[in-house]
């Protein structure tokens, strides 16, 4: 089968774009985000990125799930690979504060800067955002699910845990700038795991943190 490089170069180029505006969205903002302003970071003309995005609002909708894709990338599907039950929530918990910690992002965190940025502004992106946020909290939930379900868990409400999950999480990530990122990803790690040890039916499947 033969390759068009037109096409492979056209990919690269739209990933590169994508990945300099992931990270200036979580800077600037999803709504600062312009073609102009990540043509002037990548050093490339405004014009020729019009080839791929017709508009800013187009930028900004391929910026939303190019941040899922690489939230999937780098936490959810390291984190499905731990065993099912409460080792794998605890897992994506950790593993989430492990993507913060090396700061891939500028800015922290897309989905949390961005779900503040458009709660109170209703329109195509927040409802984008909103589906985000939505299956973001039914997977916690299936997960948190799973764990009562596999026996790892006694009296423990599914809804709740996820909630305490994300909340951990946003939290973490949005205190860690002001606080220290050492003590705050420690303590997010730490509520999480205090929680879970009390509530699992064998608290030594749970490895203690160093």
């Amino acid at each position: 089968m033969t390759v068009d490089g037109r096409l492979v170069r056209g990919e690269r180029t739209r990933t590169a774009v994508l990945d300099q505006a992931l990270r200036l969205a979580t800077v600037n903002g999803l709504d600062g985000l312009s073609l102009s302003q990540v043509a002037d970071a990548l050093g490339v003309s405004k014009s020729g990125l019009f080839a791929h995005w017709r508009s800013k609002q187009a930028l900004q909708l391929a910026v939303i799930e190019h941040a899922r894709a690489q939230w999937t990338d780098e936490v959810i599907k390291p984190a499905l690979r731990s065993p099912r039950g409460v080792r794998r929530l605890w897992a994506l918990h950790d593993r989430r504060l492990a993507f913060y910690e090396a700061r891939v992002l500028p800015g922290g965190c897309f989905f949390a800067n961005a779900n503040f940025e458009f709660n109170a502004r209703p329109g195509v992106i927040r409802d984008r955002l909103g589906v985000q946020l939505d299956d973001w909290m039914a997977f916690l939930t299936r997960l948190a699910t799973e764990a009562v379900e596999n026996g790892d868990l006694r009296r423990v409400d599914p809804g709740p845990l996820a909630f305490l999950v994300e909340s951990l999480g946003v939290c973490a990530v949005m205190q860690a700038p002001v606080l220290g990122h050492d003590v705050t990803f420690r303590h997010a790690r730490r509520a999480l795991l205090d929680h879970l040890r009390a509530v699992t039916t064998d608290p030594s499947i749970l490895a203690e943190l160093s």
